[in-house]
């Protein structure tokens, strides 16, 4: 079993690392703002990290889904809204048109997303159902040559400043799940508006608006996979998706106990730094742990995943362990942080707000328990 990293994922995780410092130069000013990060985002862009598991050949850089996690992780770190912009579009959209999309769509769509030329989203999420993928009120008529697209979407990330979407839609409602379509809409058709941008607790210079379609017209020739596809589509893309978030958590987690440890270090009462303290010791040495736990069974998931395997378990086990240990430890650094830990400039405050959402989008942690006891259970 070999636990060290390759050269090229430790390049990889280099390269994320230094554009991180560069997140960090007003992250605090975009976070109060609600203010996207265009130009990073753009940056992300030129340096591959926006279509980094697509092949080369479609505008990717080429690269593993370990290489992904590893990347997410350190932007995470820093600013978890850009981590978030990054994974949607990664996990949920390029991953789903390179996975099951026609040639004509990844030449059409799939190499200017790869290439970061474009944003793309995700639309299941509905008022009525949440993320149930199963309970679509939003629907696509078949009209011969085209659907008919008519509904709301609600939650979307990169919902404003995307322009390419994945919208999951019912067109045959008597099959139930299985007559579920996934089609491809870009923005500016006539039909299609946005709603004003949430104003959120946490990952706030994300962009998270709910979708409207009005008889929005789609060519058939933007449908993904067979007709009725659709719920196997966002199955299947969810749990890459987890993995995704796993990677945020982990790096919300990181980030809050680096801040944590470097702090403790540098505060000093009774005429010694709190590092010194046993209390203290103790919070570290649990961070530690838990971030480590964490953090092998996120970069399981991804090796399961590049190796072909099944991997919805491995993904769900992520998700969930991260995400708790991402609550769990940035009240932590809050609390080692003192009084300070609730200023601003500190920014443990901003990971812990981060935090939450990490355990509630891509399926809540019942949902990922729920995952993990039907796979066990099933022999």
């Amino acid at each position: 079993m070999q636990f060290e990293l390759s050269e090229e994922h430790k390049m990889i995780q280099s390269a994320a690392k230094e554009f991180a410092i560069e997140l960090k130069a007003g992250v605090i000013d975009r976070d109060e703002q609600a203010k996207f990060p265009t130009e990073f985002v753009k940056t992300m862009g030129e340096l591959g990290f926006m279509g980094i598991m697509v092949p080369e050949q479609y505008g990717g850089s080429g690269m593993d889904t370990l290489a992904y996690v590893l990347a997410l992780e350190e932007i995470a770190k820093i600013d978890a809204s850009a981590a978030v912009i990054m994974s949607a579009h990664n996990s949920l959209v390029l991953y789903g048109l390179n996975e099951y999309g026609t040639e004509e769509q990844k030449q059409k769509y799939l190499v200017p997303l790869a290439k970061g030329e474009k944003l793309g989203a995700f639309a299941l999420s509905e008022p009525e159902a949440g993320s149930d993928a199963s309970s679509q009120h939003t629907t696509a008529e078949d009209k011969g040559d085209y659907y008919l697209l008519n509904g709301t979407k609600n939650w979307i990330t990169n919902g404003g400043n995307a322009d390419i979407y994945l919208v999951i839609a019912q067109t045959h409602p008597e099959l139930g799940h299985k007559g579920i379509n996934v089609l491809i809409v870009e923005k500016g058709t006539p039909g299609f508006s946005i709603g004003p941008k949430e104003n959120k607790l946490g990952i706030r210079s994300s962009d998270t608006h709910s979708l409207m379609f009005t008889d929005v017209k789609v060519p058939k020739a933007n449908r993904i996979g067979d007709d009725g596809f659709g719920f196997k589509f966002a199955m299947k893309t969810l749990d890459g998706g987890r993995i995704g978030i796993a990677a945020q958590a982990l790096g919300i987690a990181a980030g809050a106990y680096e801040l944590a440890l470097a702090y403790s270090k540098e505060r000093k009462t009774f005429g010694k730094p709190i590092s010194n303290h046993q209390a203290i010791q103790f919070k570290l040495a649990d961070m530690e742990v838990d971030i480590e736990a964490a953090r092998l069974l996120t970069y399981k998931a991804a090796w399961t995943k590049d190796q072909g395997l099944p991997y919805g378990k491995a993904a769900a086990m992520a998700k969930l362990k991260a995400s708790e240990v991402a609550m769990q430890h940035t009240i932590e650094a809050v609390q080692i942080h003192g009084g300070y830990g609730y200023v601003k400039e500190y920014h443990v405050e901003r990971l812990m707000r981060d935090a939450k959402i990490t355990q509630i989008y891509e399926g809540t942690s019942e949902i990922q328990r729920l995952v993990i006891a039907r796979e066990i259970l099933k022999d």
